[in-house]
């Protein structure tokens, strides 16, 4: 990641370990860890903030194409766009509705 070497490594351990000590060196080590830890989670939720924003541009896309196309002679992209996007319409408009199998094979047998 930062192409560092073992010899490196071993340079920084030995000067930390005289500048803190070793009754202080375990306690810095667990600071540095907790840092680096929660810098990688802020970068992971980031990371995925972008990946749902990219996301919802590209069904906003593809649902302008839909619409000027008349929702005829869509592409295969397109129509799988539209559909999460019904999809989703369904679930704010009923969130409390969830699907079985029996009851989708009881709506096909009553229509």
């Amino acid at each position: 990641m930062f192409d560092i070497g073992f010899w490196e490594l071993m340079i920084i351990a030995v000067i930390s370990l005289i500048v803190l000590g070793p009754e202080r060196l375990p306690v810095a080590l667990r600071t540095l860890r907790g840092w680096v830890s929660s810098v990688r989670d802020f970068s992971n939720s980031v990371k995925t903030e972008l990946k749902e924003e990219l996301r919802i541009h590209e069904l906003h896309e593809d649902l302008k194409k839909a619409e000027q196309s008349g929702m005829k002679n869509l592409s295969p992209e397109i129509e799988e766009s539209v559909k999460s996007l019904q999809d989703a319409a369904n679930m704010v408009n009923r969130p409390y509705d969830i699907p079985t199998k029996n009851q989708d094979n009881s709506k096909d047998k009553q229509e």
